[in-house]
């Protein structure tokens, strides 16, 4: 989000640096640079069991039943594995290993196929991956990670992409001290069955598991949550809408194989929103700083719009914490006729959020102490002016480990009726191994909306691994498929665009396309050559920047997305 009137076009060029960056590290691992606590990766100990897949899967789980071992090709020894993605499953195969805690390790692996993925969850730190987007011939890649200070174990992967061939593996290493494994891996839990079950959330018991210290529980596939008994209720999901969960049983030797798989359905409850927000929302940044749009007070934000987020709030000299100073260049006399302003909103049924960051905004919470200070200063705001949440428009990388704790502290602070939005870039959104994404994933169960911005993006890959370029349909619905398909609900999902020409460097599309995608995902109308393997009727809407823009252009973006997002089934 941009604070001046012809943003610069510097988010392209971040994302090619973003990307040169990750290229440059698979380079240095293929090269063999990659050195742990100042020696060769190759001098410690392989921690990964069965690395080359001579015995077959053993030691390994590949979702959906998607791998195998083949005699040809292989990098080295007897065999190889091969998994091939299909439908919306990428060909996940992992394997969980016993590690120290503060301990450095080197994660290497040979890969050939396209758009193949190595990386390492659970790292207690920051999770990791490395990815090559064409591997004709055998091709290695690498990272590294430290792990937390109470990491016992952390899981090791590899897949592929959607819509794309089979991808082969092989050799794959982990380097760096060993841990114990302690009791062996436990059993796949046996009798999971849904309970309760509301319009947003539905309860999942199932047989303990001896040996076990903890499950995970996967919906459609991916793993959405962590619990240390045998039961678990998982939120933030669609009203109406059927789902199939798994269970595992996980301890400080691995994770077991997944449960049988049971189908349980949310209610259609009442309006479908969380208490604050509606069904369906959009949502329009307003600026506290006048860069030649129209200034506008609170009181003459179009009321089309559902959430207004506040922007920008500052960074102060402590670190993680965030101030917001009123700009006299907005019009209003004092402070309190904001606040009264921001009341009136609410009275109307809206949610008014401080929003962190925007292009020109560093916020670093990159620790305990800062995600500390991040909660609290958000929380001090939240009851000065009496916004009802924030919004996370980092533009410049953010910790998800850190940014999980600061927000669930927040959440804490702040109760049930918590507004949390984000508007991530394009290229934050490619990958659930990204930390935005990562972010998204892991406060599920609190988050409101991820609003991406779907411009200043040049061409991105949708879900089914094609390439698509910005100002059309399938740029919107191919990119959100990525989404909705990688964990998070269609009611935490939408469609960020400008208002105008003059709200972007590029990416502008006509209030149409929008409309058109909004159909196509929630109901498989109006799509363009890319259709969703389903629809998404529970999608939450769409956001812009600005209201400021809109309102300089007559309102012309939400007078016709408002409707339509407030006529989604």
């Amino acid at each position: 989000m941009d604070r001046v009137a012809h943003p610069r076009p510097t988010r392209l060029r971040r994302t090619f640096a973003r990307l040169t960056s990750a290229f440059a590290t698979i380079a240095l691992g293929a090269t063999g640079l990659v050195a742990l606590g100042g020696t060769a990766a190759g001098a410690a100990a392989n921690l990964a069991q069965n690395p080359g897949f001579e015995s077959g899967l053993s030691g390994w789980t590949c979702s959906a039943g998607s791998g195998s071992t083949v005699a040809s090709p292989v990098h080295s020894g007897s065999a190889a594995l091969k998994a091939t993605p299909a439908g919306t499953d990428h060909a996940r195969c992992a394997q969980t290993v016993a590690v120290k805690p503060n301990s450095s390790y080197t994660l290497s692996a040979w890969v050939q196929g396209s758009y193949v993925y190595l990386g390492a969850s659970g790292t207690g730190t920051t999770d990791v991956s490395a990815w090559t987007p064409s591997a004709p011939g055998w091709q290695q890649l690498s990272t590294s990670f430290t792990t937390g200070a109470g990491t016992t174990s952390v899981t090791v992967y590899t897949h592929g992409w959607y819509g794309q061939p089979a991808y082969y593996a092989d050799d794959i290493s982990l380097a760096g001290p060993g841990g114990d494994p302690g009791d062996p891996v436990p059993g796949a839990p046996s009798g999971l069955r849904t309970g309760g079950a509301t319009s947003s959330s539905i309860d999942l018991s199932w047989s303990p598991v001896t040996g076990a210290t903890g499950y995970n529980v996967y919906r459609d596939g991916s793993k959405v949550q962590s619990v240390s008994g045998a039961s678990a209720t998982v939120t933030g999901l669609a009203a109406s809408t059927s789902y199939q969960f798994q269970v595992t049983a996980t301890n400080a030797a691995g994770e077991s194989p997944r449960s049988s798989a049971v189908t349980g359905t949310t209610t259609a409850g009442g309006d479908g929103g969380d208490g604050t927000v509606p069904k369906h929302a959009v949502t329009g940044y307003w600026q506290n700083f006048n860069n030649g749009a129209a200034v506008q007070k609170l009181r003459d934000v179009q009321d089309q719009y559902d959430i207004i987020a506040v922007a920008f709030a500052d960074a102060t000299g402590t670190p993680g914490a965030v101030d917001f100073t009123l700009d006299p260049a907005v019009g209003y006399g004092s402070e309190q006729q904001f606040k009264d302003d921001i009341k009136a909103k609410q009275a109307a049924g809206k949610s008014v959020v401080i929003s962190i960051g925007g292009q020109n905004g560093t916020v670093s919470i990159n620790d305990s102490a800062s995600a500390n200070n991040f909660a609290d200063s958000v929380y001090a705001l939240m009851r000065e002016y009496g916004f009802n949440g924030v919004d996370i428009d980092l533009e410049n990388g953010l910790n998800a480990t850190y940014m999980t704790q600061a927000l669930r502290s927040l959440s804490a602070k702040a109760g049930s009726g918590l507004v949390i939005t984000m508007a991530p870039q394009t290229i934050d959104m490619q990958s659930t191994s990204g930390a935005y994404f990562q972010t998204a994933l892991n406060i599920k169960d609190i988050l409101t909306v991820v609003n991406m911005q779907y411009y200043n993006s040049g061409s991105m890959l949708g879900c089914d691994g094609k390439v698509y370029s910005q100002g059309s349909v399938d740029f919107l619905t191919a990119l959100a498929c990525i989404q909705l398909e990688g964990g998070l609900s269609p009611s935490q999902v939408g469609l960020g665009l400008p208002a105008s020409t003059r709200g972007a460097g590029s990416g502008y599309v006509s209030p149409t396309i929008v409309n058109n995608a909004l159909d196509c995902l929630a109901r498989g109308t109006n799509c363009g050559s890319f259709k969703p393997a389903r629809t998404y009727p529970g999608l939450r809407g769409a956001m812009t920047w600005s209201t400021n823009w809109d309102a300089t252009a007559g309102n012309a973006w939400s007078n016709a997305v408002g409707p339509k997002v407030h006529g989604l089934p």
